[in-house]
């Protein structure tokens, strides 16, 4: 068998077929999991939905887009027997200390806090993690944000932050804003 000789031409054939192999490769990995990650999101959402309202029997989804970004409030209007019981609002910070923060948060008809479930977050493990903890969200629970300030004490709020995970809980209370300023724009049904 002889010997290829190395020349520009041939080793740049041979890392074109190399990389033109691993793209293939990585993009039929990519469709193949795409469906099955989709899946488990919507399920995840779906979850939050249930966690943070009360029983529903009817669901109806309204998406805003928030002026100066481009991610989209979610309002899940949950109805039962045709009379609402609750607004599940999927919402967004990008204040995080790892960046993009994502929560679903559950009002009563009357604007109090029923739930938070936390979506998504890349926090710092043991610190912004606990934001999650039963303990720092049940601040929230029973709560109307038209009288309660969502905005950490140290910033003259009624948030007791996460010790040494002041900015995820700055994040955190931002999220939560969002969600209220939203809810009240859209006129709360």
């Amino acid at each position: 068998m002889a010997k290829t000789e190395s020349t520009f031409k041939n080793m740049f054939l041979a890392l074109f077929l190399i990389c033109s192999i691993a793209s293939l490769a990585l993009a039929g990995v990519y469709l193949i999991t795409l469906g099955p990650i989709t899946k488990a999101q919507q399920a995840r959402k779906e979850k939050a939905i249930r966690e943070v309202i009360p029983d529903f029997d009817t669901l109806v989804p309204k998406t805003v887009r928030v002026a100066g970004s481009d991610q989209d409030v979610v309002l899940n209007y949950g109805y039962k027997d045709s009379v609402l019981v609750g607004v599940a609002v999927e919402t967004f910070s990008t204040r995080g200390y790892n960046g993009l923060i994502k929560i679903m948060v559950g009002f009563l008809p009357d604007g109090t806090i029923n739930k938070i479930a936390i979506l998504q977050q890349k926090e710092t493990p043991g610190l912004g993690t606990k934001m999650a903890s039963q303990t720092f969200t049940d601040q929230f629970h029973g709560r109307t944000p038209a009288s309660y300030r969502l905005a950490v004490k140290k910033d003259g709020g009624d948030v007791d932050a996460i010790t040494a995970a002041t900015i995820s809980s700055r994040a955190f209370c931002d999220a939560v804003q969002r969600a209220w300023d939203v809810l009240q724009k859209q006129g709360g049904q």
